[in-house]
């Protein structure tokens, strides 16, 4: 299991070009006018993680194999958006489409890079894309209230449960606030997503600062910071430009570019991290002569579930899983020493998948 990430903001904000640093590639025509990303692009990219690498030398693994992420590079948004401005039926439909959504704000100043509004200022920007978000969920809203007034009517249960959530996302949408606002009970989740309303999506401001700017950022990605902190949500400062660099060097390379920069690590990094935890994932490990392998689940996911990751017949026929910490493993040298010094455990169904476990599964076929 990964996760798709949706890249959105204004025209001319830098999505593309931080798109195709973390896809390293040129897919995503990055010029200096709106609406150069006409269809969305897609990019996979494997998801950095040192520990996949310990675990295979340990085990000396023939083959590396890191879990992935999927990044959509969406057109840019206009104001108007929500009525069919710009590419604004395009952009709601691709967004409806992925997990959460990566908000690119323009932090930087560049009298050659033209803005849309005329103006720097991420904070209206996000704003800007909020609200267009919000009046398409409420016409979306309103046109299905109208569809299933007859079913409430005739007291048919489904009809009433969506009504019920309808009116609460809707009342929220009123008053200026998202629907990720809302608080929903576990036995209504299923029904509320069904809803696919746009608000509801997890939002990472991503603050696109200059190369000088990047490893401390600066006013405009400090308002961003204070924002995100309010609504309860995550921002990370990214140069696209740096990242656009460092991803065609070579490792060695990039590693020293990084150092005169004043950066411990690239921002595709520090991106996918916050992704994770806006997302709740977390990653276990498959380790073996054969391959090391990293798989990405949901937190609380039940051993049967994550075995499902692997292959559907994993979870139809578990019996248990064999799992040891990945400190263990690495500490003691690998699965052998762990067994040995009674580090192995052998968990059933209700065991929850903790990050880093190294599992085996045992199934029936």
């Amino acid at each position: 299991m990964g996760f798709k990430m949706g890249i959105v903001g204004l025209p001319n904000v830098g999505k593309s070009t931080l798109f195709n640093a973390l896809t390293r590639t040129a897919a995503a025509q990055a010029a200096n006018f709106p609406f150069c990303t006409i269809e969305p692009n897609v990019g996979e990219v494997a998801v950095p993680d040192s520990r996949l690498d310990k675990l295979a030398e340990i085990a000396k693994s023939k083959q590396i194999i890191p879990t992935r992420m999927t990044f959509v590079d969406i057109a840019g948004l206009v104001k108007g958006a929500s009525k069919g401005e710009g590419l604004g039926n395009q952009f709601l439909a691709n967004i409806r489409e992925v997990d959460a959504i990566a908000h690119v704000l323009r932090c930087f100043e560049d009298g050659d890079v033209t803005h849309v509004e005329g103006r720097v200022d991420p904070v209206a920007d996000a704003e800007t894309i909020e609200m267009e978000l919000m009046l398409a969920d409420m016409e979306s809203l309103e046109k299905r209230m109208q569809s299933i007034v007859r079913k409430v009517r005739g007291g048919d249960k489904e009809a009433v449960q969506q009504e019920r959530l309808m009116k609460a996302a809707m009342a929220a949408l009123e008053e200026g606030r998202p629907a990720r606002v809302v608080e929903v009970d576990a036995e209504d989740r299923k029904a509320w997503n069904m809803l696919q309303l746009l608000t509801t999506k997890p939002v990472l401001y991503v603050c696109n600062v200059s190369e000088e700017e990047a490893a401390g950022g600066n006013a405009h990605s400090a308002a961003v910071a204070e924002m995100a902190a309010a609504e309860g949500n995550s921002h990370v400062i990214i140069s696209a430009r740096i990242e656009e660099e460092i991803s065609q060097l070579e490792p060695e390379e990039a590693e020293e570019f990084l150092g005169e920069m004043g950066l411990e690590e690239p921002g595709l990094d520090r991106l996918i991290r916050a992704g994770y935890e806006l997302l709740h994932l977390e990653t276990y490990f498959t380790v073996g002569p054969k391959e090391a392998r990293a798989w990405t689940i949901a937190q609380g996911t039940m051993a049967p579930q994550a075995a499902g990751v692997i292959h559907g017949d994993f979870e139809k026929g578990f019996i248990r899983a064999e799992t040891i910490a990945y400190d263990d493993f690495v500490t003691l040298g690998g699965e052998q020493p762990a067994k040995e010094a009674g580090k192995m455990r052998s968990e059933g169904k209700s065991y929850m998948v903790k990050d880093g476990d190294v599992l085996h599964f045992l199934f029936n076929t």
